[in-house]
């Protein structure tokens, strides 16, 4: 079988950053898909599934609800190897056009401090499995070591 897309980027390289993961037509309609990635990979420890299963729960009710983009998100949610999270966007965008976006949106989950949506039995399938705390820490850590000065090399793969 021929590699996927994602796994022929060195992730021995990848830093922290918003990629483009790739862009895919769907008619004459552009999806771009956004990697999130949030830890160095395979040098920091993964983030665990309460954190991330907390900032998909904040995340995805931030950006269905977003005064710009609500209708642009096809679907936000956690990589498998739990070191970022994907986003897909209706539309052609390159990183740097979403770099306010995501940095409103991790503010957001920093801020947050109330119930968290969906974290309940009747809303999630593993609603006890949530730990706010350590969202907004990693928001925090996200923000600042990554979106508030992002560099033109965490926009883009590395070679």
């Amino acid at each position: 079988m021929e590699k996927i897309a994602s796994f022929t980027i060195d992730h021995i390289k990848l830093q922290p950053g918003i990629y483009v993961s790739r862009k895919d037509f769907v008619g004459r309609e552009v999806i771009t898909t956004f990697d999130l990635r949030m830890t160095s990979p395979n040098e920091e420890p993964v983030m665990n599934t309460a954190e991330v299963h907390t900032i998909e729960h904040l995340g995805a009710t931030f950006l269905r609800n977003h005064k710009d983009f609500s209708d642009k998100v096809i679907y936000f949610g956690p990589m498998g190897c739990r070191t970022g999270f994907y986003l897909l966007l209706a539309g052609n965008y390159e990183s740097k056009e979403i770099v306010p976006l995501i940095t409103e949106m991790f503010a957001f989950i920093r801020d947050f401090h109330d119930k968290v949506p969906g974290a309940s039995a009747k809303d999630c399938g593993n609603y006890l499995d949530m730990n706010l705390n350590m969202a907004n820490w990693l928001a925090d850590k996200y923000l600042n070591n990554v979106l508030f000065n992002i560099s033109e090399d965490r926009l883009v793969y590395p070679e």
